[in-house]
């Protein structure tokens, strides 16, 4: 006996119950990707029935999120500040707490046709969704990683953002001699041996873009420090980091003598992202 929709996805969510906090959402979504269908339609149409080869594709997806890969990775695209965004195992899936770093570089007071830099940009995210509502902004965009690039330059294709270049860079290596009013970063900052790297999405996530030594804080000083000869005067740097992180990044930020320091909280109301801005020595 074949599926409807409405069956389709109670079998699915039981099935998914054991390993999702959100498994009748996983269902809908797994199955709304094999329909190519909005979710409206799970409402509109639930006595629906499904094909024997949509039924077949549902199982295997179903089996793939029983196995514990991320929704992100089987469908290939996660929703981000509204963008549907694509991605895949080589870089970082968008969050919903990183939000709160775009929220508040929207904030800024900077120049309307300000100069600004992601770095590590993995899918893009984070530099489209500052582009999709600072239009008048020049973005530059930069990852390491070669196949990251190519996600984000296909985003941004897609998305048609022409204020957005996307380099191919180690943190500053491929900048030379460019200045910022602005630099955002989602840097790696998981602690090498966190319990947490073997639970959830990030089994499947690269470990180079999660984890970083020192505690976690090798990359977030090796920006903070570089960015001095990046940041235009005044400029502003955000960085997102572990909640339990906050005061160190604070501490750091004040040593390499930053200015009007401060940390911004995430959706979860946990410490999130700390903002500060540096002041050139040849303006004071």
């Amino acid at each position: 006996m074949r599926h409807t929709v409405e069956s389709a996805i109670a079998a699915g969510a039981k099935l998914l119950a054991c390993c999702s906090e959100s498994a009748k959402l996983d269902a809908q979504i797994l199955l709304l990707n094999i329909l190519q269908k909005p979710h409206s339609y799970l409402f509109s149409w639930p006595e629906a029935s499904l094909t024997t080869a949509q039924q077949a594709q549902f199982d295997e997806l179903c089996q793939r999120r029983l196995a514990g890969e991320p929704i992100a990775h089987i469908t290939g695209k996660r929703e981000f500040w509204s963008l549907s965004l694509e991605v895949n195992a080589t870089t970082l899936i968008p969050r919903p707490d990183t939000e709160t770093l775009v929220e508040h570089a929207l904030d800024l007071n900077i120049a309307e046709k300000a100069k600004v830099l992601d770095l590590g940009t993995g899918t893009g995210a984070i530099a489209l969704a500052l582009a999709s509502e600072m239009p008048h902004w020049s973005i530059v965009a930069v990852d390491r990683v070669e196949e990251a690039v190519a996600l984000a330059s296909r985003n941004q294709q897609r998305l048609k953002f022409n204020n957005v270049q996307i380099k191919l860079s180690n943190w500053f290596s491929n900048l030379k001699d460019e200045r910022f009013d602005l630099i955002v970063t989602n840097p790696p900052y998981i602690e090498t041996t966190d319990i947490h790297l073997e639970q959830g999405d990030v089994r499947f996530e690269p470990r180079s873009a999660l984890v970083a030594d020192d505690l976690g804080m090798a990359d977030i000083k090796q920006i903070i420090d570089q960015s001095r000869d990046y940041l235009n005067s005044y400029g502003y740097l955000l960085i997102e980091h572990g909640f339990e992180q906050a005061q160190s990044v604070r501490e750091y930020f004040a040593k390499m003598a930053y200015i009007n320091i401060r940390t911004v909280k995430d959706l979860g109301q946990n410490e999130r992202v700390t903002l500060a801005q540096w002041q050139s020595v040849d303006s004071s």
